[in-house]
């Protein structure tokens, strides 16, 4: 190797020495490959329980769930049956049946020899189906009410409204073997066409009602009974409560809505 040779590498040996000495970074000859950073992966946040549906109702477990207030949307679909379609008046009871409150109204309608409509929840039905076979035995109708009291059934696939409607229907038959379950009554009073489609097509009759003294909302017996005459119309169909929470005012208040009802239009069953 010549002396020039050797001066030139020493030169470069000095360089390199002194340059990594003061920190500056030595590039490769090729391009460089890019850095992916990896952020932590959130942990899931586990779902919640299903919570009960709001409205006079219960829901997934009906005899854990609280009331609230009936809504409607602002337009029913057609279809519905709101009125008995006589002069007289039908007094319906949802959301039973429940052990403390629906016996308590059976008694109250049995003194004042009155029937009335009673829509049911699926599964209140499995939890208590000899208070329904009470029911049919005392000659009193059933409604299919859903089987959890779901307000919201009625935008689900039809497949899903189909299901929830045939099981409750099924659940009422094996409390009453060959109970006739003609009407359907969505919870909430949340119809929609397909809700109101499916219902027909099991052999229900859509139930809706045009007197509500809002008794879910627990006013005292002598404002439901108020609420309910100022309503009355010949054909009226109330609706009230059973199940869902203490009825306590609502039992009080069977003897004033009845005799009222008796004495303007009469008390009739649903046809």
């Amino acid at each position: 190797m010549t002396p020039r040779v050797l001066a030139a590498a020493g030169a470069a040996l000095l360089l390199l020495l002194t340059g990594c000495g003061e920190g500056t970074a030595v590039r490769s000859a090729g391009p460089t490959a890019p850095v992916f950073s990896h952020p932590a992966e959130a942990t899931p946040t586990p779902e919640p329980p299903e919570s009960p549906a709001p409205s006079g109702v219960p829901s997934p477990s009906p005899s854990a769930s609280k009331p609230g207030p009936k809504t409607t949307r602002t337009s029913l679909p057609a279809g519905l049956r709101r009125t008995t379609g006589t002069r007289g008046v039908a007094l319906t009871f949802d959301d039973g049946p429940d052990p403390a409150w629906t016996p308590k109204v059976l008694e109250q309608l049995r003194k004042h020899q009155v029937t009335a409509t009673f829509c049911v929840v699926g599964t209140r039905v499995r939890k208590h189906p000899g208070l329904v076979a009470r029911i049919v035995r005392e000659g009193h109708q059933l409604c299919n009410h859903s089987w959890r009291h779901d307000v919201d059934l009625g935008d689900r696939p039809r497949a899903e409204i189909h299901a929830d409607l045939d099981r409750t229907t099924r659940a009422i038959r094996a409390a009453v073997p060959g109970a006739k379950v003609s009407f359907y009554r969505q919870p909430g009073g949340r119809w929609t066409p397909e809700v109101v489609a499916v219902a027909r097509e099991l052999g229900m009759t859509p139930l809706h009602w045009n007197v509500d003294p809002r008794d879910w909302a627990k006013p005292p017996a002598a404002t439901i009974v108020a609420r309910v005459r100022d309503g009355l119309r010949p054909g009226a169909v109330v609706l009230l409560h059973d199940g869902g929470g203490n009825r306590a005012g609502t039992v009080a208040a069977c003897a004033g809505v009845i005799a009222e009802s008796k004495r303007r239009y009469g008390v009739t069953k649903l046809r």
